[in-house]
Order: structure tokens, then C-alpha cells, then sequence
């Protein structure tokens, strides 16, 4: 089984403001090559990014940007089959090259938090991130490092497909199958997620103006996995700020929702932010069946 391993970190809450990169190459069951690139961004980074990977703008000022790294990245990995715990790092690549105005890499994405879900009981609805799964498998890395997360993620893959049996093509038949979400009161936000969606696990809030409504919204969010929440709380893990109010994230007139999920930031809980553009686009590729 041949694979690459890929992990990306962001300058700030827009997944397309990637400053660092980080590949590995696993070919029977072993790393076999490895990059890692810093990246500039062409963006201001926020205080809670770089609490998280330790990266600043003075690391990366003389770094390439992403337009400089396309013919390497299209080298690297066109044609082959990617493996991202999560969706996010898809999405954060899809949208690094949407914004230099590129078609992404055309290759086949597999996600290895899906594979965890399916692959042990345990870890079929919480506890598949990426931190507590290597601690399971007694797989030891530094977590916040693009390549240590890729390897970190490659491994994972591999534990879950030992278990399982499953090969590269048997893991993307079990991925395209799909079952329904429940249905809710369509006046209330509140939503299950449904458990084939790629985000299943994942507990959102929407915050701030957003181009669609909230309805709309919490019905995306369900098909993608997500439960839908009306405020943050200690079970939020994604907060989705309409992309205008992005600007003020670092700023004094935040929504309640946006401080009070910055505080549980600092308190460690494991929550993100994410733009309404990255939200839309993680949709529009799940719909078109790329996310696997």
C-alpha cells in the first residue's frame, strides 16, 4: 500500500492562509520520503494559531509563498492518494490554490479520522482526533508540527487498516457509502449530525452575518456530520464566523459567541474557527464526493 501522508498548519482562522506544509511517503507500511516547507502566508497571524503551532511572521517572512510551491506540490503528489485526518487539511490546500486563482492537485483524498470511526467501535462518534488516537496506538509524535502531524496521521491510516483488512480502494467504497441524517423541527438550528457525514463528531455554532441563514446553515452542517449548537459550550469544537467578521478577530467588538470560544481556547479545549467561505467549501467538496 503506497500513500502520502500530508498535514498543513494556518496563520490564522482562514483555512487558505497556510505557513506551513508537511508531507510523508509511506510505502508498505514505512515512511519512505519526507518533506516540510514553511510557508508565507501573505497573511497576519493570529495570537490563537501561533499558541498552537508556535510559527509567527518572522519565521516565515523569507519563506516561498504557495504560488512558488506549486510545481514542487504537483510533483510531489498529483496522481497519488492523500491521507489528512479530518477534512480540514483538504479544504486549507483546496482553498490555498482557489485563492492564487489555481485548479487544486487532482489526486484521491482519504481521511484517516474516518477510518478510526470505522475501524474501532471505541472512537466511532468522539475521541478520534489525532493526539488521543496515537496515544492508543502507542504512536509518539509532536503534535502542531505539519510533518510530525502527517506521519502521525499516516500511521494512524495504517493501524486502522491493519484492523480492518481494508486496502486503499477498499477504504474508498466504505467512505462512499452513505446513510440519512435524522430529521429536525425545521425552525430550530439544533441538529444531529449525520454519522456518514466527514465531520460526524464535530459540534458547531454559527456566529456573526453569514451569506446564507442559519437554517441553511445547520442543514449544511448536519449533512456534513456536524451537530449543530446554538451556543458554545464545553462540547463546541467548531465555530463558524461569518467571513466579514473575521476581521475583528482581533479587534473589541467580537460576538459573545467568538469571546467566549476564545476563552475556552486558552482554557485548552480543543475548538476551532472557521471562516464561512472554508465551511461552504468543505461542504461543496463533500457534495461533490472529493472529500472521502
Amino acid at each position: 500500500m503506497e500513500f502520502h501522508a500530508l498535514d498543513v498548519e494556518t496563520a490564522n482562522p482562514d483555512l487558505s492562509t497556510i505557513c506551513q506544509i508537511g508531507i510523508a511517503k509511506f510505502k508498505d507500511g514505512r515512511v519512505i520520503d519526507e518533506w516540510v516547507t514553511l510557508v508565507n502566508p501573505d497573511a497576519k497571524f493570529h495570537p490563537m494559531n501561533i499558541n498552537v503551532h508556535g510559527i509567527e511572521a518572522a519565521h516565515v517572512k523569507d519563506a516561498p509563498r504557495i504560488r512558488d510551491l506549486v510545481a514542487t506540490l504537483r510533483n510531489l503528489l498529483e496522481g497519488s492518494t492523500i491521507v489528512t485526518h479530518t477534512a480540514f487539511d483538504r479544504a486549507a490546500m483546496r482553498q490555498a490554490f482557489e485563492r492564487i486563482e489555481l485548479p487544486e492537485i487532482n489526486c484521491t483524498w482519504l481521511d484517516s479520522a474516518r477510518a478510526v470511526r470505522r475501524a474501532w467501535d471505541e472512537f466511532s462518534q468522539s475521541g478520534y482526533g489525532l493526539k488521543n488516537i496515537c496515544a492508543h496506538i502507542e504512536y509518539e509524535f509532536n503534535h502542531h508540527d505539519a510533518l510530525e502531524d502527517a506521519k502521525a496521521a499516516g500511521h494512524v491510516f495504517l493501524a486502522a487498516s491493519e484492523r480492518t483488512g481494508l486496502d486503499l480502494d477498499g477504504w474508498a467504497k466504505s467512505f462512499a457509502k452513505k446513510g440519512g441524517a435524522k430529521r429536525w423541527a425545521a425552525l430550530s438550528v439544533a441538529r444531529e449530525g449525520d454519522p456518514d457525514g466527514p465531520l460526524f463528531g464535530e459540534t458547531i455554532v454559527f456566529t456573526g452575518s453569514l451569506a446564507i441563514s442559519r437554517i441553511e446553515a445547520a442543514d449544511l452542517a448536519a449533512k456534513l456530520g456536524c451537530s449543530v449548537g446554538k451556543s458554545v459550550t464545553k462540547k463546541t469544537s467548531l465555530l463558524c464566523v461569518g467571513d466579514q467578521d473575521l476581521s475583528l478577530l482581533a479587534g473589541h467588538k467580537k460576538s459573545s459567541k467568538q469571546r467566549r470560544a476564545e476563552e475556552l481556547i486558552a482554557q485548552g479545549q480543543n475548538l476551532r474557527l472557521l471562516g464561512e467561505s472554508d465551511f461552504q467549501a468543505m461542504f461543496n467538496l463533500s457534495e461533490n464526493c472529493k472529500i472521502t
